[in-house]
């Protein structure tokens, strides 16, 4: 739960329109945890058209002129989707504790931003998004870009909005304005509620004046509180997991959001506990420690999955359980299975019939270690986790390094994906982020990137969006200017967004993108080789006149030369030699020099190790096709596999609980 605390203000009014009441309120926001302060807004992305630029748009540039404590700063962007990834990417290397709002203008210029709020509330980070609306008089109806639904005439484009967003209002009275913007204050500081945050405003009422009261404007705190969990709780969990002779964790996002690395890495050397990450947990404890497993799930290491697939007690931590850490429900396959869920949201506490701990982190990880005091897993069990990491740390060795048995079969110039990240991960700094979003590479990162920083890995993977990877560098970087960001993504992923770049030239951020070009879809057509569809549609390639099919020659398009062409400096390998080089040259570089990006070709048909597990995406159960009926017959062994997790929890006696 979250809780404002206003300052004393003065009394009385002051005029002002709408829209610069919207910018003077979120510049005196604060969001306020463990007695450290900060602004809740850094300040305000946007693209300004009719709907929103005098609105909006004077306001802001009002404030800039002022440039006085109540500041907002304005950030041009050139796409509406990615100054909200850019807001998102921000917000979670903030821990959800600062984020920016985001202005569009009617119509398109709101809708596109309808992607980034999907993006942001799956993911729970905290986004303002300020879409403008058509006429709330409707005088001059119907207008230009204005939806006109016969069955309501309050119905806009806007309201795609309301399933996406945590929270949504449209202010068509001044009046309005002062609930919506704390209900909006409410939902983005609260860590369970938090995601996409949407207040529509019409390009009327944005420029219209009201005379306000000034206790509006005066500095807010937002504290956001660290929920305890109940004892009752803790000594259920720890009465389950002292039964454990084969206990495992899960480590979720929360367990950063809320700053529980420390914690965690203390329960797991009291207990000898492993641990596996998913996606957003991953970093949760460095790379090296005895209990590290690292990813888990679909795209997880071998030694991760094994103590999985055996776990007695499963104990997660801040994860709501997604189909790519649970496997689509085939990771644990132990016999009477237990769950144990530590999370902030009764929610996903309370998934896979598990003992719900309702609960900060980092708060529910101290007070367990406690009870679990004198609780320890045998030598067995530590020997077999030290096993197990050891095959699969050389299997990523491989990878880095591949034997000339690999490298002598690729084609002059072209380098292995594992090469490219093995490039990466050994030549920056520990503190560095790598980050990515879609295609084949988050799978290769969460299995074999080396973690040692716990903000030095950012995946965004609840949404797995192609775009995310260059705007998200932005807000990465205006986060934290003493970390390069190295944003890793495909053609695929590349060609969606690119336009960012200009942002970045723009305001002279220092992002570096690895840009791996394979000409295609490179994790989708490893799929659909998988379920038997030979790769359809997921190769760059022209028509072949004699098939008429999209199997001719590679398309001569050049990314490196789209990338110079919007400002970029652009740096093309074609070695693993030049590469190293690049990355150094890239490091090197100026911190206020703009963007870099590194052009290499990589072969798609080389892939990262096996994580030895599954992801349930059906087969056609009628086919044809030779490849997809095999691919059909495997899908039902693996279905076969699959776990409901109904089984209540063991209830403990008071007596196992003491």
């Amino acid at each position: 739960m979250t809780s404002a605390t206003p300052q004393t203000p003065a009394t009385g009014t002051v005029r002002l329109t709408v829209a610069q009441a919207v910018v003077r309120f979120l510049a005196n926001q604060w969001s306020e945890r463990d007695g450290e302060r900060q602004k809740l807004f850094a300040g305000c992305f946007g693209i300004f058209g009719h709907g929103n630029v005098a609105g909006i748009g004077q306001a802001l540039l009002q404030n800039e002129l002022a440039d006085g404590e109540e500041h907002l700063p304005y950030v041009l962007a050139r796409n509406e989707q990615a100054m909200v990834h850019t807001s998102v990417a921000y917000a979670r290397q903030k821990d959800r504790l600062q984020t920016w709002a985001c202005t569009a203008s009617v119509g398109p210029g709101s809708t596109n931003m309808l992607t980034g709020a999907a993006l942001a509330t799956i993911n729970r980070i905290p986004v303002l998004l300020l879409p403008s609306g058509t006429f709330a008089t409707r005088v001059s109806s119907p207008v230009l870009q204005e939806l006109e639904a016969p069955y309501a005439a309050d119905v806009t484009v806007n309201d795609a909005f309301r399933p996406l967003s945590r929270f949504f209002d449209r202010v068509s009275r001044p009046e309005q304005l002062p609930s919506a913007l704390i209900s909006a204050m409410r939902v983005l500081t609260d860590p369970v509620e938090t995601g996409a945050v949407t207040i529509a405003l019409p390009q009327d009422v944005q420029a219209e004046a009201h005379d306000w009261p000034v206790e509006l404007f005066a500095p807010r705190t937002w504290r956001v509180a660290r929920p305890l969990p109940e004892a009752v709780d803790i000594a259920d969990a720890a009465a389950v997991i002292r039964s454990a002779k084969r206990p495992l964790i899960v480590a979720g996002g929360g367990v950063h959001y809320s700053g529980a690395e420390e914690a965690l890495r203390a329960l797991c050397e009291q207990t000898g506990i492993p641990v596996g990450e998913s996606q957003a947990g991953k970093g949760s404890l460095p790379h090296g420690h005895p209990q590290e497993m690292g990813a888990i799930g679909s795209t997880g290491t071998t030694a991760a999955n094994a103590l999985a697939a055996e776990a007695d007690v499963v104990i997660g931590i801040g994860t709501r359980w997604s189909d790519f850490t649970t496997a689509s429900r085939t990771a644990f396959q132990g016999n009477g299975v237990r769950f144990v869920n530590i999370n902030i949201a009764r929610f996903d506490a309370g998934k896979h019939s598990g003992l719900s701990v309702v609960s900060d982190a980092r708060e529910a990880l101290t007070a367990l270690a406690s009870a679990l005091e004198g609780y320890a897993v045998d030598d067995d069990y530590r020997s077999r986790q030290y096993t197990l990491w050891s095959q699969w740390d050389a299997a990523v060795e491989a990878a880095y390094h591949p034997a000339a048995e690999v490298t002598d079969r690729l084609a002059e110039g072209l380098l292995t994906q594992g090469q490219v990240l093995g490039a990466v991960n050994e030549l920056t700094d520990p503190r560095d982020v790598v980050l990515c979003a879609a295609g084949s590479m988050p799978g290769d990162l969460h299995k074999l990137w080396r973690v040692r920083d716990r903000k030095a890995y950012h995946v965004e993977y609840g949404y797995s969006c192609m775009g995310y990877e260059v705007p998200a560098s932005i807000g990465i970087r205006l986060a934290d200017e003493s970390r390069d960001v190295f944003a890793m993504v495909g053609d695929g992923g590349y060609l969606m967004m690119p336009t960012e770049l200009v942002t970045a030239v723009q305001e002279r951020v220092k992002v570096i993108v690895v840009l791996v070009q394979n000409h295609g879809f490179h994790s989708i057509g490893s799929l659909s080789e998988s379920l038997g569809s030979q790769r359809f549609g997921t190769s760059y390639r022209f028509r072949g006149e004699e098939s008429g099919r999209l199997d001719g020659d590679v398309l001569p398009v050049d990314l490196a030369a789209n990338a110079r062409s919007l400002g970029a400096h652009v740096i093309e390998v074609h070695s693993l030699d030049e590469l190293e080089q690049a990355i150094k040259e890239a490091k090197a570089a100026r911190a206020d020099g703009g963007p870099i990006v590194i052009h290499v070709e990589t072969d798609p048909l080389v892939h990262a190790p096996d994580s030895a597990s599954w992801w349930d995406v059906p087969v056609s159960a009628v086919s044809e096709l030779d490849s997809t009926q095999a691919a059909f017959g495997e899908y039902l062994d693996h279905k076969a596999t699959q776990r409901p997790f109904v089984a209540p929890t063991t209830p403990t006696t008071p007596e196992s609980a003491s």
